[in-house]
């Protein structure tokens, strides 16, 4: 198994993706730390998935727009389960709001959640992980850095954000044989997505040319592969896996 022994923090890791990569780490060996916001009991359901397979996890709930409840997090992670080792920057939020109605707060809430947010993780981890020399990260972008977003603006920005930050990162982490990856993914089969109406949806689905929604499953293979040893000669990169949607606005 890939993940024999390692210890993984995924933050939003009681729906969709998060969830999917949690449940994947753990059927690969790992033991992990299931982060929340709000949903204390789907986390909890994620656990006992975890627990069947013959592994240890533990729900933390945290705003990881807060760095000292972050901190606090991954301090408690840590005793339980032992330093972390495999991280998966998961957790945002969407937010969509037209650009003419966008406001400061709303801005300074969705960077907070979507870049902030995974920059507090990384420097919570990051001292152990070089003090242990491994570490493998992956932060969950998306396609929406990669084209024109009105509606989604400070998504977007934040979601370019976090690739350059992933770029940025690589050469000062690598010394300490700690590698960060990105995955930008496409229109994913989760609840976030099925916010929008159903003519929207269609739209996703029919601009995409695979013509169907990527699964949570698909994007935790790809989190998986960039985590393990298979991608050895891989850091500052970033995947796109949206079913050829990103050649479209």
């Amino acid at each position: 198994m890939r993940f024999e022994g390692r210890v993984a923090l995924v933050t939003g890791a009681s729906r969709g993706i998060g969830s999917a990569t949690a449940i994947k780490l753990a059927g690969e060996g790992a033991d992990v730390a299931v982060h929340y916001v709000r949903s204390a009991k789907p986390a909890e359901a994620v656990c006992e998935e975890i627990r069947a397979l013959g592994r240890s996890a533990i729900a933390f709930q945290a705003d990881i727009a807060d760095r000292r409840a972050v901190n606090e997090m991954v301090a408690q992670a840590t005793a339980a389960l032992g330093p972390i080792e495999l991280l998966v920057n998961n957790a945002g939020d969407v937010g969509n709001m037209d650009f003419d109605q966008l406001t400061p707060e709303h801005w300074d809430r969705i960077i907070g959640i979507n870049l902030t947010g995974p920059f507090n993780v990384i420097w919570a981890v990051k001292d152990g992980m070089a003090q242990q020399k491994f570490g493998r990260i992956v932060n969950v972008s998306s396609i929406a850095a990669l084209a024109p977003r009105p509606n989604q603006f400070a998504y977007a920005a934040a979601k370019a954000g976090v690739i350059s930050f992933t770029k940025s990162a690589c050469e000062p982490l690598a010394k300490h044989n700690v590698r960060v990856n990105s995955l930008a993914p496409g229109a994913i089969d989760t609840d976030m997505i099925h916010e929008v109406s159903p003519e929207m949806l269609e739209h996703l689905r029919s601009t995409t040319p695979l013509q169907r929604l990527g699964t949570p499953d698909e994007m935790a293979n790809v989190i998986a592969f960039l985590l393990s040893e298979e991608s050895s000669y891989m850091t500052g990169s970033t995947v796109i896996a949206s079913g050829g949607r990103v050649l479209f606005p």
